[in-house]
């Protein structure tokens, strides 16, 4: 590496799990602030092209301009010129750079040798420039054309005795365009098999919701942010994964509003907030605090929180402090007696147990409801990603219905999506198990029977390669061996494969593991242009934030090579190609889409959008407003579309124990509660360098956060090396080496580490209930004095 580069992010050259301690100081500044700017500019420099970076950034989430893309917060109706935050700026800069994988660089690097580096050094070395085949004798990647990796895709999938021995993963960076071209190409092949990173995240908040409300989606605007009094902030750390909310959190608070958190970690971005923007504050060194109180439940306890709150808000009613909203409740709800009996029958001592929290402090927070006039709940993955997330989802729910703060400006529920577009993917159709509205439609407007049987999703995709049920995967985007958990396993079933295709912008983890043949198909990033058609003309996508607004988004910066394609230019390619062969044996004309026509001109996708997915009527009239158009959501009006036609209240027990309870009596022999979370230089699984400013980490990943008590009671302390050993599905024992302990403040029994060092970890068994997603905020870990040489 260069000078440039160690100086300026100060990376390691060999393996920092081996090599490097790392440097470990309590950051006391707030969020954001100068820390931010420096940081910035620091990731612009890296990145070799500051001033094109630059240039980007001026476009980003900007009317005329590209999505970020990095989260899926939404943009304001109103901006300002900077619409973007700092890890927006390394996401742009990570697309922007100058650095190249060219031939000549995989000519000089066998497979064998790159599957040592590690994740930051792989995708580090820039952007992909042209079609890549995996040559097995050599064991590298050689040059191929577009037209041969189409053929060799159609070959192996015409081969295929049925198509459902083809995997179809969808990363939530692709856009509406390219994800229905994908959805259509797929379903016309003849499979649902649409594992997609949703699975992994927040499938707990579509289904929850879906049962609770009919709807899957969130209920909030931004709009409804200026106008609350309350807002609980749930299993999320704003600060890292969508910094562009504490923006309007901390607006909020100036307002006088009551931000209360749960959240096992101290994160510095819920504590204390400088906005970058604000030069007054900047200048004067201030911040703005962002919680008015903060809890620590342990992991997986916050529906025992949430029903301890409930069960105080009920005592506060025979009180006469506290009026439920009995006209809302009478008009639109169903089930309040069932769910009112089930919190009152349940004890104290049992909601102390499992939350972690003292009476009094759901007690007190309970009174904050209380005076609430307009309440928003937002949450994300430390919600999601349990055993019983669906349940703690619907307990939300339950909370808002009982205030009734749904379908009313400033309240309401706001699951906050990770990837810029993975709600849009799932409205155009990445969905394995699709409802028979979506499939109707489409047979309507193509003329061909579609499938209808459920496919594989993520989870199930993998348990379907070990078994041998499929041999043909293609990855839209993402990174589908460091995404998942239970990372041996994957691998190991990747490796089984006849063909594994990514279509990818960057070198990562996924272009290593391969079975068979293997293609590397570069895309175009959000920022650059996109031009189309005989006459090159410049084409714009869409994207669907988690507010359910719908905009334009359209890149500015030149394409990194010649050779790259639009992702849905590749989609278009590969379905033209594949259905000409297939789609005779079946006695379909392959002119019934004619795609070459679709990939010049994304008006005409959207066209069929619009006949297609409802609520994109006249999609690219809407479209070219300003800040787009939002997907009406019935919510807000107070219809819900559920069987009874009425929000549902959940009587869900609480689960019978908590991992950290069924863990308690072999805790004496180590046993804790770990979480994988992100570090402040990562986005899911794109590591930008191995600094976490906010939980003081500098030069290193491969640390495990846990409380003083713990290390004590363990016999360990801050600093030492330490082995985490999971347990399998069959009891067998697993391993990740070589973390370097840090005390943190989070609840005894409980750690917390980053993935995807960590998803080894995570058994591919353990799943969400109904939702199957990787339960990877509670994994039962004890230590290990590790091996590490130093």
């Amino acid at each position: 590496m260069t000078a440039e580069t160690q100086d300026t992010l100060d990376i390691p050259q060999a393996d920092p799990a081996l090599t490097r301690d790392p440097q470990v100081k309590a950051y006391n500044g707030p969020a954001g602030g100068w820390g931010a700017l420096k940081s910035v500019g620091e990731h612009l420099q890296h990145s070799r092209a500051p001033l094109t970076g630059v240039r980007a950034l001026l476009s980003t989430n900007q009317p005329a301009g590209f999505d970020c893309p990095g989260c899926a917060w939404g943009d304001p109706l109103e901006g300002s010129s900077f619409e973007f935050c700092e890890n927006g700026v390394k996401a742009v800069a990570w697309e922007t750079t100058a650095k190249r994988v060219s031939r000549d660089f995989f000519a000089r690097h066998t497979l064998s040798e790159l599957e040592s580096w590690d994740d930051f050094r792989l995708e580090d070395q820039g952007r992909l420039t042209e079609p890549m085949r995996y040559d097995a004798d050599s064991d590298r990647y050689v040059p191929t054309s577009w037209d041969e990796a189409f053929a060799l895709i159609a070959d192996h999938l015409a081969a295929l005795d049925d198509p459902n021995q083809a995997l179809f993963y969808t990363s939530g960076r692709a856009s509406n365009e390219a994800a229905y071209l994908y959805q259509l190409f797929v379903r016309l092949y003849g499979t649902n098999n649409f594992p997609d990173c949703s699975n992994m995240c927040h499938e707990a908040s579509g289904v929850g919701m879906m049962a609770s409300l009919g709807t899957g989606k969130g209920t909030v605007l931004l709009e409804d942010f200026e106008e609350t009094d309350t807002i609980f902030v749930l299993g999320q750390n704003p600060g890292t994964n969508h910094p562009r909310m504490l923006g309007d959190l901390r607006r909020a608070v100036k307002r006088g509003a009551r931000v209360v958190t749960f959240n096992p970690l101290r994160e510095r971005g819920l504590e204390r907030f400088a906005d970058p923007q604000d030069k007054l504050e900047m200048l004067r060194g201030g911040s703005q605090t962002i919680s008015s109180d903060y809890l620590q439940p342990r992991m997986g306890g916050d529906m025992a929180a949430l029903r301890g709150i409930a069960k105080a808000l009920f005592a506060l009613e025979a009180e006469g402090r506290f009026t439920p909203a009995s006209a809302f409740i009478d008009q639109y709800t169903h089930g309040l007696a069932e769910w009112r009996a089930r919190v009152e029958a349940t004890p104290w001592q049992d909601l102390e147990d499992q939350s972690g929290l003292a009476r009094a402090e759901l007690e007190h927070v309970a009174e904050i409801f209380a005076s609430a006039k307009r309440l928003i709940i937002t949450w994300a993955m430390g919600i999601t990603q349990h055993e019983h997330s669906v349940d703690m989802v619907r307990e939300i729910i339950n909370l808002l219905l009982l205030g009734g703060h749904v379908g009313r400006p400033g309240a309401g529920a706001c699951p906050v999506r990770g990837h810029s577009n993975v709600q849009g993917d799932r409205t155009m159709g990445i969905d394995e198990s699709a409802p028979g509205f979506l499939i109707d439609a489409l047979e309507a407007r193509y003329g061909v029977a579609m499938p209808r049987e459920p496919g594989f999703n993520t989870v199930g995709a993998i348990h379907a390669l070990e078994a041998g049920q499929a041999d043909v995967f293609l990855g839209l985007g993402g990174n589908f061996a460091r995404a998942t958990p239970d990372t041996p396993r994957t691998e190991s079933a990747l490796r089984r494969t006849r063909l594994s295709v990514q279509i990818s912008t960057k070198l990562n983890r996924s272009h290593l593991v391969v079975g068979g043949d293997a293609l590397i198909l570069p895309c175009l990033g959000r920022s650059e242009r996109d031009r189309q058609g005989p006459a090159g003309d410049i084409q714009k996508i869409s994207v669907e934030d988690s507010m359910s607004m719908v905009h334009a988004s359209a890149g500015r910066t030149e394409p990194a090579s010649p050779w790259l394609r639009s992702e849905p230019a590749i989609i278009a390619g590969i379905a033209e190609t594949t259905l000409k062969r297939v789609l005779p044996r079946r006695g379909i004309d392959p002119a019934v889409v004619d795609w070459a026509a679709l990939a010049s001109d994304y008006d005409r996708i959207r066209d069929d959008i619009a006949a297609v997915i409802p609520g994109f009527d006249d999609f690219n009239a809407r479209l070219a407003q300003p800040r787009g158009f939002h997907l009406a959501n019935p919510v807000r009006e107070c219809r819900f579309p559920t069987a009874s036609g009425r929000a549902e209240f959940s009587a869900a027990p609480l689960p019978e124990t908590l991992l950290h309870q069924r863990m308690h009596a072999k805790r004496e022999a180590g046993w804790l509660t770990l979480q994988t979370l992100r570090s402040h230089d990562q986005y899911n699984t794109t590591v930008y360098g191995y600094n976490d400013r906010y939980r003081g980490i500098k030069g290193q990943r491969r640390v495990l956060f846990a409380s003083s008590a713990d290390m004590q009671r363990l016999g360990f302390a801050a600093g030492d090396w330490v082995d985490l050993i999971g347990l399998d599905h069959d009891g067998k024992p697993r391993r990740a080496a070589a973390f370097r302990l840090v005390e943190y403040d989070i609840p005894e029994g409980c750690c917390a580490a980053y993935y995807p060092e960590t998803n080894p970890l995570v058994p591919l068994e353990s799943v969400g209930k109904g939702t199957d997603t990787p339960t990877s905020k509670a994994v039962a870990i004890r230590l290990e004095r590790s091996a590490r040489i130093v």
